[in-house]
């Protein structure tokens, strides 16, 4: 067999441009410059490629395999196209981390090219902050913003049954790759155990959990990183609070006085570590009645009155509605669905806020 690296029948220079166009499914980068591209061989109109793979058993190596006979599909010197496959040495692999991340893997901490971290925060549960997390991140995303969702939930995660996400991230020479879903990068507990199986740890593991999700985790320059706090103001919020400096926050709450009089504690605890509190999310403001009227279940007010005691503005107030909670169910925020409905257009317009908030705030 032939070996077209050195540019013999077929044009080496052709092929390596259409190869290229195919990315890594999970680091969205050219193959090519990723250095996965180990031989080209020609031998009887039968053309072989050898790629290496980041990691070996790759669960995608078949779409790889797909995308590259899809580009090569047009050469009409070839008749058969055969991928064989092989895996990055080690050394190879932390080369691969200094090029995609322009750090030595020993001192990764991603989080810190990220342009905006928002935490999402509540007083207590059942206000509905990880629905409202999922999308809001979803919204950011659908202004044509790079979006990354952390659930830092470790004890209750829930966001990837509200993304309909499931899987395990690749792990690249200790760095985490995380899943996409709805054109948002994720990563959560969640991927790393059953649903239905309880996490025991006490306060130091769930302190090197957080850690290890912003640290390890490679998430690429985006324009923001939503991170979906626990309620209260226990060990993970502690941990990302004295971790990650310069953040925004934004408080979610329900009308009733038991909702809002518990998330003013968030307020005290963003203020001990200089976080910067961009306003109050009111959920499950009020049910708006098939003829028009608005029926306050949870009474009204909370929302405003937490934000007129903390200082800070009130960003929306959503409506109860049942296709939110049925978006969660089938793992399509709300915000993504053909349908307008007022709670998803309440959600995207405290999104254009949040984005306007922040961008005045880089403008200065």
């Amino acid at each position: 067999m032939e070996n077209l690296m050195g540019n013999n029948k077929l044009d080496r220079d052709l092929i390596m441009r259409k190869l290229k166009e195919v990315q890594d499914p999970e680091l969205k980068r050219s193959i090519v410059d990723l250095g996965m591209v180990e031989d080209i061989l020609e031998q009887n109109r039968s053309l072989t490629i050898k790629i290496k793979l980041t990691v070996a058993g790759c669960p995608l190596k078949d779409k790889i395999s797909g995308d590259i006979k899809a580009a090569l599909a047009d050469l009409t010197e070839i008749d058969k196209i055969k991928i064989e496959f092989s895996a990055m040495t080690e050394e190879e692999r932390k080369k691969l981390t200094r090029q995609i991340t322009g750090k030595d893997p020993s001192e990764l901490f991603h989080a810190r090219g990220v342009k905006n971290v928002i935490l999402v925060a509540s007083g207590k549960g059942g206000v509905g902050k990880s629905t409202v997390t999922a999308n809001l991140a979803a919204s950011l995303a659908l202004q044509g913003h790079k979006v990354g969702l952390l659930d830092a939930d470790i004890y209750g995660f829930s966001i990837p049954r509200i993304l309909g996400l499931n899987g395990r991230p690749t792990v690249i020479d200790n760095t985490i790759i995380p899943l996409e879903k709805h054109g948002l990068r994720v990563i959560s507990m969640g991927f790393f155990i059953e649903e239905n199986e309880a996490v025991i740890w006490r306060g130091p593991m769930v302190h090197k959990a957080v850690s290890q999700f912003l640290s390890d985790v490679f998430w690429d320059n985006l324009d923001f990183l939503l991170i979906d706090l626990p309620p209260g103001t226990g060990d993970v919020a502690l941990s990302l609070a004295q971790t990650v400096k310069g953040v925004n926050a934004v408080l979610v709450t329900t009308p009733q006085p038991g909702a809002y009089m518990v998330a003013s504690r968030i307020g005290k605890l963003v203020s001990k570590f200089n976080i910067r509190m961009l306003g109050i999310i009111e959920n499950m403001s009020y049910f708006l009645a098939p003829d028009g009227s608005r029926e306050y279940i949870f009474g009204s007010g909370g929302g405003q009155e937490l934000s007129d005691k903390m200082g800070i503005p009130l960003l929306g107030q959503i409506p109860l509605a049942t296709e939110v909670r049925s978006g969660g169910d089938n793992g399509i925020p709300i915000v993504l669905s053909e349908n307008n409905t007022p709670a998803a257009d309440m959600i995207r317009e405290i999104a254009e806020k949040i984005s306007g908030i922040l961008a005045a705030g880089h403008d200065k």
